[in-house]
């Protein structure tokens, strides 16, 4: 497990079988204004996604940057990166530094009220890694908080943590193999949110 730097709120949860997640709340300290500029600039819009032989509009907006070659093939369809922005481009390189994770890739999902979501499912796509036995998800949460769901795929004990205001949420090890996640719908009034998870496609 990466050591990263404590913080308020922030800890590491050993999930066993080789899993592991760790929080570093308030990562991001102008999350609000970096989640505006990104907004403004992001190519961001609903995709076509096929699930259970059933074609949908994703319930969020979203955009994919990286380096050129690291295509991300998802619910039936392969995708190829925007360029990294300034903004993307610098948060990259902090979170290598604090990780030591190589990420050449992310993922923004645009939460614009509380009827946006994401259903269940793990970062298990054959091109992540670096290795098949670490797979490394940074994910940082600009914005309003949202309920995020972790659970074992054969069952078990649902973990959560509410995630935002510029917090930096780290899985790793066999993580995605064992585990399934998810951001929930909620009738609450709840202000935007973008979650960019950032990945290491290895071909």
């Amino acid at each position: 497990m990466p050591k990263l730097s404590a913080q308020s709120r922030s800890g590491s949860k050993d999930l066993g079988v080789g899993c592991w997640a760790q929080l570093i709340a308030g990562y991001v300290s102008e999350h609000e204004a970096l989640m505006q500029t990104l907004v403004a600039t992001l190519p961001l819009r609903q995709e076509p996604i096929t699930l259970f032989g059933k074609t949908h509009l994703t319930p969020r907006l979203t955009s994919w940057h990286g380096d050129p070659g690291c295509a991300y093939r998802y619910s039936g369809r392969s995708f190829e990166p925007d360029p990294w922005t300034a903004e993307l481009a610098q948060l990259r390189a902090r979170l290598v530094e604090t990780t030591g994770y190589a990420f050449n890739s992310v993922l923004a999902n645009y939460y614009r009220d509380g009827a946006d979501a994401m259903g269940a499912h793990a970062d298990d796509e054959a091109e992540l890694g670096p290795t098949r036995d670490d797979v490394g998800i940074a994910s940082v949460s600009l914005g309003a908080r949202r309920r995020f769901l972790l659970r074992p795929k054969d069952g078990g004990e649902t973990l959560e943590w509410a995630l935002g205001e510029g917090d930096l949420f780290v899985m790793g090890g066999r993580t995605q193999a064992h585990f399934k996640h998810r951001v929930p719908r909620t009738k609450k009034k709840v202000g935007p949110r973008m979650n960019l998870t950032f990945r290491v496609v290895v071909g």
